[in-house]
C-alpha cells in the first residue's frame, strides 16, 4: 500500500522562502509516490480474458475484459465509458 507524504506543518516563525521550499518538497514526494504508483498499475494486466457461451454469464466485467463468445462465434471487448457500458464485436 502506497504511503503519501503528510502536508507539512508549519510553525510560527516561518518566513514565506521557507514554506515555499518545504511545499516544494512535499509537492516532489507526493509526485513521486503518484508515479511509482502509476508504474505498478502499468506493469499489471488491465483485462482478463473470458471463454463463455454468452457474454451474460460474465457478472461484473471491466474496462478493458475481452469475452469469446462461443454462442455468437465472437470475440468482444468490453467498452465503459461515461456515456456508455456495452461489449462491442472485435471481429
Amino acid at each position: 500500500m502506497a504511503r503519501y507524504p503528510d502536508l507539512p506543518r508549519f510553525i510560527k516563525d516561518v518566513n514565506i522562502t521557507e514554506v515555499y521550499k518545504l511545499m516544494e518538497q512535499w509537492g516532489a514526494a507526493l509526485i513521486s509516490e503518484l508515479d511509482l504508483r502509476d508504474q505498478q498499475a502499468e506493469a499489471k494486466p488491465t483485462s482478463n480474458i473470458y471463454s463463455v457461451v454468452t457474454i451474460t454469464e460474465i457478472g461484473s466485467p471491466t474496462k478493458g475484459d475481452i469475452a469469446y463468445a462461443a454462442s455468437a462465434g465472437k470475440f468482444k471487448g468490453y467498452v465503459s465509458t461515461t456515456a456508455t457500458q456495452a461489449w462491442a464485436n472485435l471481429n
